[in-house]
């Protein structure tokens, strides 16, 4: 998934253009801002959309794992 994603890792910002890219362990995610398809939207469209918030979630976990 294309987009902009900002990851802290210690006291280091790095910005990530494919969510593929995120390493497995960080400390905080700063923003997640996925490529958006352009309307008007098909039915693949939406489906693609609905996983944008599994994918914030998966990373908010891998944050509050940090944490721990």
């Amino acid at each position: 998934m294309k987009g902009e994603f900002i990851i802290k890792i210690g006291e280091e910002l790095i910005t990530y253009d494919n969510y593929n890219d995120i390493p497995s362990t960080f400390d905080n995610v700063i923003k997640f801002n996925p490529d958006w398809p352009e309307a008007p939207h098909t039915q693949e469209d939406h489906d693609y959309m609905e996983t944008f918030n599994d994918k914030l979630q998966a990373l908010m976990e891998i944050e509050r794992a940090s944490s721990n």
